[in-house]
């Protein structure tokens, strides 16, 4: 059974910081492309990051690029998203997933088949 399970959300200041974490289990990690969502309130889950298998390719949403960088640690299974200079628009439930490398780094979320439960990411004014 696949599971993904995601850390490090919490409240920020605007301008602040955040370091979010997954931590994959029951898949052979380094065989995926990962990628982090986010869904806010009565808006669609967009795609904010993706990584690819090896590490070496990322892809960001126009908006966070220069402010957030994915990164992943094939050792801990483990994917990360560094949030930077954090922003009104940048709150909602953050997710990790997986996708089979054979998918394409670029596929959409639909080429998504894992999902973590998500962490909450707020930002103060």
């Amino acid at each position: 059974q696949v599971q993904l399970s995601e850390s490090g959300g919490g409240l920020a200041p605007a301008g602040g910081s955040l370091r979010l974490s997954c931590t994959a289990s029951g898949l052979t990690f380094s065989s995926y492309n990962m990628g982090w969502f986010r869904q806010a309130p009565g808006k669609e889950r967009e795609v904010v990051a993706v990584v690819s298998d090896d590490g070496d390719r990322a892809f960001y949403l126009d908006s966070v690029k220069g402010r957030f960088t994915i990164s992943r640690d094939d050792a801990k299974n483990t994917v990360y998203l560094h949030l930077r200079s954090l922003q009104p628009e940048d709150p909602a439930v953050y997710s990790c997933a997986a996708a089979s490398r054979s998918r394409g780094v670029r596929a959409g979320q639909s080429a998504y088949d894992s999902w973590g439960q998500g962490t909450q990411v707020t930002v103060s004014s």
